[in-house]
C-alpha cells in the first residue's frame, strides 16, 4: 500500500463521541514508551504526524488520522509505567476499554511489542485481556534496530512462546524498525487486505473503494 494522504482528524476523551463514520479502524497500542509515535510516523511517511516523546503517558487521548480517504489509523494512550496517577490510569483504563469493546468499526488492535526486552507481563496480560474480549489484534514487534540482532530474534521468539502457553494459535506478527525502515510494506499489506474485505462485507462502505 502507497501512503498517499495521512492527516489528523481529531482527539476525543469520550469514545461515544468518535467519528459516526464507516471507514474501518486500526488502533494503535503498547506500553508507555514503546515507541509507538515515530512507529506511527515511519508507517505513513510523515516526520511529524504524531508527536514523539521521551516522556512517558503523553498520549492522552483516541487520536484519529486519516489514511487515504480509505480507513482511520487510530493512536491510544500507552499502557503500562506512565507516570500518573491511579485515578487518571483509572479513567484512561476505562476510555480505552469503551473504545475497543464498542467500536463497531475497529476492525484490528495493533499491540506493540518492543522487541529489544524480554517478554514483560503486562503486554501478555493486554494481549490475553483482547483474546477474552474478542477483539482482534496483532502484534508489531517496535525497535528491530540492529540487523540481524540474535537479542531481537530471541526475543521475539520468546515472546510468541510465552503466547503459545496459553494460545493454540498465534495472531499475526511483525517485525518493524522506524529506525531502519522496516516492516511497513507488511504491515500495509495486512491493513490493506483486511480493508478490502471490510468494503466487501460491508455495502454501505462501497464508496471507500479506489
Amino acid at each position: 500500500m502507497h501512503i498517499k494522504q495521512a492527516e489528523y482528524v481529531a482527539s476525543y476523551v469520550d469514545p461515544s463521541k468518535c467519528p459516526a463514520s464507516l471507514r474501518p479502524e486500526f488502533a494503535f497500542i503498547g506500553r508507555s514508551n514503546v515507541g509507538k509515535s515515530s512507529l506511527i510516523n515511519y508507517l505513513c511517511n510523515r516526520k511529524a504526524l504524531t508527536k514523539v516523546s521521551n516522556t512517558p503517558g503523553k498520549t492522552q487521548t483516541i487520536n484519529f488520522f486519516d489514511i487515504n480517504h480509505r480507513f482511520h489509523l487510530v493512536d491510544l494512550p500507552g499502557y503500562g509505567f506512565a507516570k500518573i496517577s491511579r485515578s487518571q490510569r483509572e479513567k484512561w483504563e476505562s476510555m480505552i476499554k469503551g473504545y475497543l469493546k464498542k467500536r463497531e468499526q475497529l476492525q484490528y488492535v495493533m499491540q506493540l511489542i518492543d522487541s529489544r526486552i524480554p517478554p514483560q507481563k503486562i503486554d501478555l496480560e493486554f494481549g490475553a485481556w483482547l483474546g477474552a474480549a474478542n477483539i482482534p489484534f496483532v502484534i508489531i514487534f517496535t525497535k528491530a534496530d540492529k540487523p540481524g540482532s540474535r537479542e531481537t530474534a530471541a526475543n521475539v521468539q520468546l515472546y510468541k512462546n510465552e503466547m503459545l502457553k496459553e494460545w493454540a494459535e498465534l495472531p499475526p506478527c511483525f517485525v518493524t524498525s522506524a529506525e531502519r525502515k522496516l516492516g511497513a510494506e507488511d504491515v500495509w499489506d495486512f491493513v490493506s487486505d483486511a480493508v478490502d474485505l471490510y468494503v466487501k462485507n460491508t455495502p454501505q462502505a462501497a464508496m471507500l473503494k479506489g
